[in-house]
This record gives C-alpha cells, sequence and structure tokens, in this order.
C-alpha cells in the first residue's frame, strides 16, 4: 500500500472507503474498498477533497478480489450454471434450469479449507429453480495470490463440476391407487390432490391412474399395463404397511421388477418401496403421504426425475436430517428435513 497523487491514481486499487457526504441528504461509502479507479473517477475524487489516495499496486502474483471471485465461479461452475459480475468482491453463481441440484461436497470441502477462498451453496440433491442463488463466492482479502486460485482450479477440475443442476425430466406418470374402500366407492380418491399435485409441480403429468383392491396380481397387472402403454414412472399408492393385507410390495414383484429398497430412515415414509421394472422406476408410496405436507416422497422425487440411480446407499443416507418436526407451518424445502 502507497499514497500517491490522484491523477496517478489510474488502474490502482483503492485500500479503504472513501466517504461521500451530501450535506443534509447522505452521508456513505462514496468509494469501496477495493475500487479500481477509473479515469473518470479523477473530478468525483477531487470533489470529495481528496489529492492523495492509499492505494494497492498488484503484481502479476497477486489477483484482486473481483477478479478472482470471477476465476472462482468460472471454475466450480458447469454449463448449467452462469455467475454474476462481482459486487463487493462476491460472485453469485445461479441456475440457468430447474433441476436437481447436485454439489460435489467432498470438493467443495477442500476447496474451503484454502485458506482465504470460501464458496457458500445451497443443500446439494434438492430442487432449484431457473434463475436461483445456488452458491456464492469471494475471498476474504482484498487480494490473493494467483497460485492460490490455481490450487482451487486444481481441485474443482479433478472432482467434476463443483456447482451443476441436472434438469427434470418431463415424465409421463402411470398411478396404481389400491385400496378396496377405493375402487369400491367408499372413500374419495385424493391422489390428484395430494401426490398428482407435486408430480406436476416438476413439469411431468399423471397420464393414466387406475384404482384397483388389495389383490397382489390386480396390482402386478396395473403396473404392467401402465409400463406397457409408455409410462417413464409409475406411483403407487395406498399400502406398503405392516399390516398383513397389504399386499403393494408383493404385486410390485410379481411385475418381476427389481426391488432395489424397501424401507427408509425417513419418517414421515419409513415404509417407502423402490424397484425398476424394465428401467422404469416404481415408487411404492406409503399412506402418510395423504396426510404429511412433507415426505420421503418430497425428498425422492426430484431425485428420480432427474434420473439419479437410486439404491439402498441413496436412502441409507437420507437418516441423517430424515426426522421431519411436522412444524404448524410446513416451510419445506427450506427446512433441515432431509438435511
Amino acid at each position: 500500500m502507497k499514497k500517491v497523487k490522484v491523477g496517478k491514481a489510474v488502474g490502482s486499487v483503492l485500500a479503504h472507503d472513501i466517504t461521500r457526504i451530501v450535506p443534509g441528504k447522505f452521508k456513505g461509502v462514496g468509494f469501496k474498498k477495493g475500487h479500481i479507479v477509473a479515469a473518470d473517477d479523477i473530478p468525483e475524487l477531487l470533489k470529495l477533497g481528496k489529492r492523495h489516495l492509499y492505494v494497492l499496486n498488484l503484481s502479476d502474483a497477486q489477483m484482486h478480489e473481483d477478479e478472482a471471485a470471477l476465476a472462482i465461479a468460472e471454475a466450480i461452475g458447469s454449463e448449467t450454471i452462469r455467475w454474476t459480475n462481482p459486487s463487493e468482491g462476491k460472485s453469485s453463481l445461479i441456475a440457468r434450469q430447474s433441476g436437481l441440484l447436485k454439489i460435489n461436497v467432498s470438493a467443495l470441502l477442500r476447496i474451503n479449507k484454502l485458506e482465504n477462498i470460501i464458496v457458500s451453496t445451497r443443500r446439494t440433491d434438492f430442487a432449484c429453480e431457473k434463475d436461483q442463488i445456488v452458491a456464492a463466492t469471494r475471498i476474504i482479502p482484498l487480494t490473493i495470490a494467483r497460485n492460490k486460485i490455481d490450487r482451487l482450479k486444481a481441485i474443482a477440475a479433478k472432482g467434476g463440476p463443483v456447482v451443476n443442476v441436472m434438469p427434470f425430466r418431463k415424465m409421463k406418470v402411470g398411478a396404481v391407487v389400491t385400496g378396496s374402500e377405493l375402487a369400491d366407492g367408499l372413500i374419495e380418491d385424493e391422489f390428484d390432490r395430494f401426490v398428482g399435485r407435486k408430480i406436476e409441480t416438476y413439469g411431468s403429468r399423471v397420464v393414466k391412474k387406475v384404482l384397483v383392491t388389495d389383490d397382489s396380481d390386480l396390482i402386478a397387472a396395473a403396473i404392467l399395463k401402465l409400463v406397457q402403454s409408455g409410462c417413464d414412472l409409475v406411483v403407487t399408492t395406498g399400502g406398503l404397511s405392516v399390516d398383513p393385507d397389504d399386499v403393494t410390495r408383493s404385486g410390485i414383484k410379481k411385475t418381476g421388477a427389481k426391488v432395489l429398497a424397501y424401507g427408509t430412515p425417513v419418517l414421515p415414509g419409513a415404509m417407502f418401496l423402490y424397484a425398476r421394472l424394465h428401467n422404469v422406476p416404481v415408487m411404492g408410496l406409503p399412506a402418510c403421504v395423504y396426510f404429511h405436507p412433507s415426505t420421503v416422497f418430497d425428498l425422492m422425487l426430484p431425485r428420480v426425475l432427474a434420473g439419479e440411480v437410486i439404491d439402498k446407499n441413496t436412502l441409507a443416507t437420507l437418516g441423517h436430517g430424515g426426522l421431519c418436526l411436522n412444524c404448524k407451518e410446513c416451510r419445506f424445502p427450506i427446512c433441515p428435513f432431509g438435511r
């Protein structure tokens, strides 16, 4: 840092804030620390009484915070991410499309262990919308060594994108709603209200819904018919409990589907089932989806629509954070559920 005449400060970096005062109207920062002095700034600086400035002259081995923020954003993002021009040294990363946010958590941890660099993101594996901010980055000091940014770039390149968005597929969904009480018209079918509406939120649509009694053969036949008709995803509801007359699981198995997971460490949603039939996902939903505003279905549906591979390990990781607090006003996904 050194003191220079204002007229010779063009291209230098301000080492401190400069206050602007407009009598009776304004008092605050006129030029912020880190601002790169331009020729157009000189008249205004003179009006503020500044004949000399304290500035930073950067060597080729150093980067200004704005340049560093852009370099970091470019290194950690992907083609599904855009970023903003730095403001006060910070650049925000924004989703170019709706989809499932994927954060390379291990790479993120290594980056944030680098001194004087921070990258802050939303949680991985949660849905995000187009033009939504999903991450932000900056350096802590005003300047940083270029070789530190080179180390970050190497970490990001080795593990693939640190911040990425997997787009949601627009799937044709078939539904099998089980229960003799529904098939016989004794109670109202509310699949569309509690389940179908959530599917449509992600751009998919329920193309066919079949109501069947608690019979494993009928359940299996309904699932097979939906798959044969071109459904990309099949959802079953109304079953999957410990009751002996609950035969949804056996009906799914009779189709020849491979059950990859049955039971999850998520409450509500412990009796969730995930299977695949000829590469078509089959999701067996527990009865809680008709009561609780947020369940395991809300955690798994975005992943399935994004084409993520689901297995027992996937579901096992949901135990940490998988206990819903049943808040009076549900604010999912802005809550601890699923984290």
